[in-house]
């Protein structure tokens, strides 16, 4: 799975900040607001990956158990996907 190419990412005043470009601008009237990890999570599914690959990702970047990595990355992909971002 990844994040549709019209998203980017950046660091506005010290806050991470998904924003639409190009076409993505037209229809998509928002901008979203991420922390430390959904930025990592950002980061991780401008790749084609696997939930379970990302999960992997975040136990070896973070002090983290799998099932919090596992909640947490199935919480970010159900945000993606509620707001039309994956492909």
């Amino acid at each position: 799975m990844k994040i549709k190419n019209g998203f980017v990412k950046r660091n506005i005043a010290g806050s991470n900040i998904v924003v639409p470009v190009g076409k993505q601008a037209k229809s998509f009237n928002a901008m979203i607001t991420l922390n430390e990890s959904g930025a990592f999570f950002w980061d991780c599914f401008q790749n084609d990956i696997t939930a379970e690959e990302c999960v992997k990702l975040v136990c070896n970047e973070y002090e983290v158990d799998e099932a919090r990595a596992k909640a947490d990355v199935d919480a970010f992909i159900k945000m993606l996907s509620d707001n039309g971002l994956l492909e």
